[in-house]
């Protein structure tokens, strides 16, 4: 197979899965692994994927791009339930906790349906029509002011200043993307403001993060990987990354889907 041929196909396989690793490409292609390196050095010069350490992956938007709420409510649906869930179990009767915007923390807020005398703050306006959509006596729903972003996230002095004097046992923030060097990040600027005022509100941090965020970095960190308590995220992750996650977040949580 030619060069040209061998990297057409590689780029045909990334597209399908997302990812790949060198050490699967040099037994699929039956050749050195300083070929597939090559192979992805070349197509990485081209925009065409991204290298990452032990592979690649299919080259990511621009670090400031945002999808909308509902463009993102549609992608890792399964994996997003499953890390909902597990993060459910945290929440006890009688807590405050915060739920930053996102779509795995809208998904959290459909599953708190039972839990008793409970206060919610949030920026986001799906998580407060989640909530609202069964009232409870015994709850109380926090919802920031501000301006609204593609994620459907209230941003902005207003939304900062409405967190800035309250204080939660437990913020479930949703995040773009995270890595060892840019820590949780965020593809808004705005909304990096309004969520670090959040963490900063929080006793406790649990980080709900599906595995396609990995590696994935948006253009303001919110947070290092270090300030995170719990990070839930699924058993899609690359394994690769699961051990400078646990060496530097408090607890790591990997789910099954």
């Amino acid at each position: 197979m030619l060069a040209q041929q061998r990297q057409s196909a590689i780029l045909e396989l990334i597209r399908q899965r997302g990812g790949v690793r060198v050490s699967h490409l040099v037994t699929r292609f039956g050749v050195s692994d300083m070929t597939i390196r090559r192979d992805l050095e070349a197509l990485a010069e081209r925009g065409l994927i991204d290298k990452v350490h032990g592979g690649a992956t299919l080259a990511g938007p621009g670090s400031a791009e945002e999808p909308g709420f509902a463009a993102k409510s549609i992608r890792q649906r399964d994996e997003k339930r499953a890390i909902a869930e597990r993060a459910a179990t945290l929440v006890e009767p009688g807590m405050a906790i915060a739920l930053s915007a996102g779509t795995t923390t809208a998904a959290l807020a459909t599953l708190l349906a039972d839990v008793r005398g409970l206060t919610v703050v949030t920026n986001s306006i799906p998580v407060a029509d989640a909530l609202y959509a069964d009232p409870r006596a015994d709850r109380t729903v926090v919802l920031t002011g501000g301006i609204r972003t593609p994620s459907d996230a209230l941003t902005g002095p207003v939304a900062e200043a409405a967190v800035s004097t309250l204080n939660v046992d437990v913020l479930f923030l949703g995040v773009h993307g995270m890595s060892p060097r840019t820590g949780f990040t965020t593809p808004n600027l705005l909304e990096a403001g309004i969520n670090r005022r959040l963490v900063h509100a929080a006793r406790r941090l649990v980080v709900l993060a599906d595995h396609t965020k990995w590696e994935t970095i948006g253009i303001a960190t919110i947070a290092p990987l270090a300030d995170a308590d719990v990070l839930i995220t699924d058993a899609g992750l690359d394994p690769a990354a699961r051990a400078p996650l646990a060496e530097q977040v408090g607890e790591l949580v990997v789910v099954e889907v």
